[in-house]
């Protein structure tokens, strides 16, 4: 392949450090780039056109994106990947579970089109099953709950992760990096690999890296601990439409903008009410909807 100024590859960002990307080429090996113009921030899963340099490349061009996963608050948003399909939720029985958390990640996932696995680690340990048990609610709602051991057996997960686009979302603690290095042999060595390729002399799992699974076209993104997923950036429309049990309910409320609150005629109360729906889950939704409006107030 050539390296003269004028010559560009296609390749998939792996790794970010501030405005320098690991890029991996199509046609094979992984390059530092920069990206030109300031516009625009990469995430890991973005499809890019590389403008071969003397040392590196410049990215100069960005496909368009099929989702973009991230995470925003009043003053700022977070990329974590693109062109994910599928959000990896995880938690285990030695880290204290924060369901509103989780349930933000599983937002973030309807909102982005994806597909959400709940991953339950630690199978192995002597209360995992009781501890597995109370995610039942979520399999009801219709979203796959699988158990296992990363430290002993990951095959309950391949059917899942072989081929999709995948992003590990979890707290700290609860085997993120473990569960990775299971599905992908090699991948503690690829972290220093890619860490030399950035020259950022430190360990990229700080922010988010991107694996590619053997033997297919499928990936996985390791994403940083989070104790915060704001959504600030979706409307109460999208939020609502999140809420896989809400979604039918809300198009029968009386009022057509129903905030689903203490409107009367509110069929998403009424579902509370009657025991149909969870009452956290609503009260989630009126946060979320709440903390959206307040960063699009301008007089905030």
């Amino acid at each position: 392949m050539s390296r003269d100024a004028s010559a560009r590859s296609a390749g998939l960002v792996v790794a970010a450090h501030r405005r320098h990307y690991a890029v991996d080429l199509d046609a094979g090996g992984t390059i530092e780039c920069v990206l030109k113009g300031r516009t625009t921030t990469l995430a890991c899963g973005d499809r890019v056109e590389v403008e071969h340099a003397h040392r590196g490349g410049v990215i100069v061009a960005v496909a368009e994106r099929r989702s973009l996963l991230f995470r925003s608050d009043a003053f700022q948003q977070k990329l974590i990947a693109a062109n994910v399909t599928q959000v990896l939720g995880g938690v285990a029985p030695v880290v204290p579970v924060d369901e509103p958390l989780l349930n933000r990640w599983i937002v973030a996932a309807e909102t982005a089109r994806c597909r959400f696995v709940l991953v339950v680690n630690k199978a192995d340990l002597p209360d995992a099953r009781a501890f597995a048990s109370r995610f039942a609610p979520y399999t009801a709602l219709g979203y796959e709950v699988v158990s296992l051991s990363a430290r002993n057996d990951v095959s309950p997960l391949l059917p899942f992760v072989a081929p999709a686009h995948s992003v590990v979302i979890g707290q700290s603690g609860m085997g993120k990096s473990t569960l990775v290095n299971a599905l992908v042999p090699g991948a503690s060595a690829r972290i220093g690999e890619l860490s030399e390729a950035l020259r950022s002399g430190r360990h990229t799992t700080t922010s988010a890296t991107l694996y590619r699974l053997p033997g297919g076209d499928g990936w996985i993104v390791d994403s940083p601990g989070m104790k915060v997923f704001g959504l600030a950036h979706c409307t109460r429309e999208m939020l609502t439409d999140a809420f896989v049990e809400l979604r039918d309910l809300a198009r029968q409320c009386r009022f057509r903008d129903c905030r689903h609150d203490r409107e009367p005629g509110c069929e998403v109360n009424a579902a509370v009410a009657g025991g149909r729906v969870a009452p956290q889950r609503v009260a989630l939704l009126r946060t979320l909807v709440a903390e959206s409006e307040a960063a699009r107030d301008p007089a905030r």
